[in-house]
This record gives structure tokens, C-alpha cells and sequence, in this order.
């Protein structure tokens, strides 16, 4: 094996490109190191994202699920899932507030009397621990759709009295901000809220209760 003035190596006959041939090495050895990188990084990356929420078995047998608020503006509502379905988290501002507390008619259960629908903490005007969040169930309590938010007040599809609320458009069911139903509409009952407390300021953990009942 030689390699002559320009550059070419020879070898049984045969001549390469030394350039080339160190080139090609070259790049064969930054794609290998790329997978080798690719394939740390998927093994680190997976053991730090589930550690942030439990299992899908364990949600399906009802892990409580922790929800960071800290980014939920007011009247921003966000969805997470527990025990397979979906659960509202609203945050609700002072007026919001003010009205669900000046209501006096047309709500099927004004009290929250079904107790099967919240919690004995959440059987008040706002149906919730802290007046400024509201947690439900997101699901029609006639025929188990999934309502729409429609925070908005007076909507033309809506009426001039909407103040905020949900509503569900299977089958026209409609519910107040603090998920209370109101009367001449298919669904029964309030929409559910479930189980939950306050892990910290920023925390709500969905599936727990404060007595630690689930």
C-alpha cells in the first residue's frame, strides 16, 4: 500500500482517494455518534415524563391526578383526565362570582340538594372549595355528551340572559358557571364535581377529597 504526490492511495492494484476516504470516515463517524446521542436522550427522556403523572393503569383503577393552575388565567377553563374522563377546571372572576350568588330562580336545584352530584363541600352558591375555581365532571347529566364553555354573556344563540355557563349541544341542556342546571332542559341534574383539594396555591389534586376520601 502507497500513496503517491496527489493525494491517491494504492493498494492490490486498486487506488482511492485518500481525501475521500477520510471524508467518508469522517461523516460515518458523526452519524454514528448522532444515534448513539438519539438513543440516550430517548432513554433519559422517558423515565422524566412519566414520573410526572401516574400510569394509564392507574388512572383507569382512579389515581388522583395533580393539576398545575398556575398559569390559568381567569376565565380560562383547562381539561385534564381522571378515572377516564373529563374534568373542568374553570377560574372565575369576582363577577362571575357575584352572580352565581345572586341567583334566585331558574335552576332545577338552586341548593345542590342531590348530594350525589359534589362533595359536602361543595354544596354551597358556588359549588366549590375556593369561589375563584370551579372543578366538574365534564359531562350532560342527561345522556353523558360533553357540554361546551361558553363563558361569554348574552349570546345571540343564547339569549340576553346568559351570563356564562355551559352548554350541551346534543340536546340543548344548559348549566350555570358553578355547573348548576337549569329548569326546562333534558338533563336531570348539576354536572358532577368530583372528589379534589388544594395540594398548595398553585396545586389541585382531582380524585382526593380534604378528607382523604376518594
Amino acid at each position: 500500500m502507497s500513496t503517491d504526490a496527489t493525494g491517491w492511495l494504492s493498494h492490490k492494484g486498486e487506488s482511492y482517494n485518500t481525501e475521500e476516504v477520510d471524508q467518508n470516515r469522517r461523516w460515518f463517524l458523526i452519524g454514528a455518534a448522532s444515534v448513539v446521542g438519539a438513543v440516550g436522550a430517548g432513554f433519559t427522556a422517558v423515565p422524566f415524563v412519566t414520573s410526572m403523572q401516574p400510569s394509564a393503569k392507574a388512572q383507569a383503577a382512579g389515581a388522583p391526578v395533580e393539576v398545575d393552575i398556575s398559569k390559568l388565567e381567569e376565565g380560562q377553563m383547562m381539561r385534564v383526565e381522571w378515572r377516564g374522563k373529563p374534568v373542568w377546571i374553570v377560574r372565575r372572576g369576582e363577577e362571575t362570582i357575584k352572580n352565581l350568588e345572586a341567583v334566585t330562580g331558574g335552576l332545577r336545584d338552586l341548593d345542590s340538594e342531590v348530594a350525589s352530584q359534589q362533595p359536602d363541600y361543595a354544596k354551597n352558591k358556588v359549588r366549590s372549595l375556593k369561589p375563584e375555581y370551579l372543578v366538574l365532571v365534564g359531562i350532560c347529566t342527561h345522556l353523558g355528551c360533553s357540554p361546551t364553555y361558553r363563558p361569554e354573556i348574552a349570546p345571540a344563540d343564547l339569549g340576553a340572559d346568559w351570563k356564562g355557563g355551559f352548554f350541551c349541544p346534543c340536546h340543548g341542556s344548559r348549566f350555570d358557571l358553578a355547573g348548576r342546571v337549569f329548569e326546562g332542559v333534558p338533563a336531570p341534574t348539576n354536572l358532577v364535581v368530583p372528589p379534589h383539594n388544594y395540594l398548595s396555591e398553585t396545586v389541585i389534586q382531582v380524585g382526593v377529597d380534604t378528607k382523604g376520601a376518594a
